[in-house]
């Protein structure tokens, strides 16, 4: 156990692989993923007869799959919400559900250039990969024991992968900052493990209470500590192979 703590970037990919989203069966797969936690274990909406969850932001969203190396199944998704490429000024989804409570006076995504800002949005675990105490109600958590010591119960490979998969995709794309509108109790953990986030409002009712966050990009990436850069050189290598396997057909995580 000592041995695979100190190697998280090999522990991540005895047990997963990440890749990002690009052909409709991968999306699908997304959207089948999303379908059992959002509709089916949670309850957040409604089921659905094709059984896959979708929206008005995944045509400008780029998305990610985790999938087990032991199953073959994909088992942990989540997208990155871009501006729409018609109207950038249009809200992302944590503006229309915070716009209110946002203090602007510490980042005011409107002002930004919007070409350079997404939302993280939508990341979900399957049920088996969750189903700790404290979990059941939740698409996805992180506590404070699973970064604890050597002997700790275990490390949560597929969280951590699929934000790791976020911050490479962004760097990719040139994204600077990113948004999130979260569990405050996810929020300080995320802070406690490197995943840098500040609060830019006051928490609202959604879904329980969330509040919204900025995640700066490269700042990240750079103070990354050894257990999540190890994991994260791994995703980001899995990302770029599976790019170049699309090759010049990708623009913007979409092929054409």
């Amino acid at each position: 156990m000592a041995t695979e703590f100190l190697n998280t970037g090999d522990g991540f990919k005895r047990y997963f692989e990440i890749l990002p989203a690009l052909t409709d069966s991968e999306k699908q797969a997304t959207f089948r993923i999303r379908h059992s936690v959002y509709c089916e274990d949670l309850g957040w909406e409604a089921v659905r007869a094709d059984e896959m969850e979708t929206d008005a932001y995944d045509p400008q969203s780029l998305h990610c799959l985790i999938r087990s190396r032991a199953s073959g199944d994909f088992v942990g998704c989540v997208r990155l919400v871009l501006a729409a490429p018609g109207d950038p000024l249009a809200p992302l989804p944590f503006e229309r559900t915070c716009g209110e409570t946002l203090n602007r006076s510490i980042i005011d995504p409107a002002a930004l250039v919007r070409t350079k800002i997404a939302e993280v949005s939508r990341l979900a675990i399957v049920g088996q990969y969750r189903r700790r105490r404290g979990e059941e109600r939740s698409p996805g958590i992180v506590q404070d024991s699973d970064f604890s010591t050597a002997d700790r119960p275990r490390f949560p490979y597929m969280l951590v992968g699929l934000y790791m998969g976020v911050f490479a995709i962004a760097d990719r794309y040139g994204l600077e900052k990113l948004f999130l509108l979260s569990e405050p109790r996810l929020a300080r953990h995320l802070n406690k493990i490197g995943i840098t986030n500040e609060r830019i409002g006051e928490a609202t009712e959604h879904r329980g209470l969330r509040a919204p966050a900025v995640m700066d990009v490269r700042h990240v990436i750079d103070h990354l500590d050894s257990l999540l850069h190890a994991v994260y050189v791994v995703v980001r290598d899995e990302l770029e192979a599976a790019y170049r396997t699309a090759g010049d057909k990708v623009e913007l995580g979409v092929l054409r």
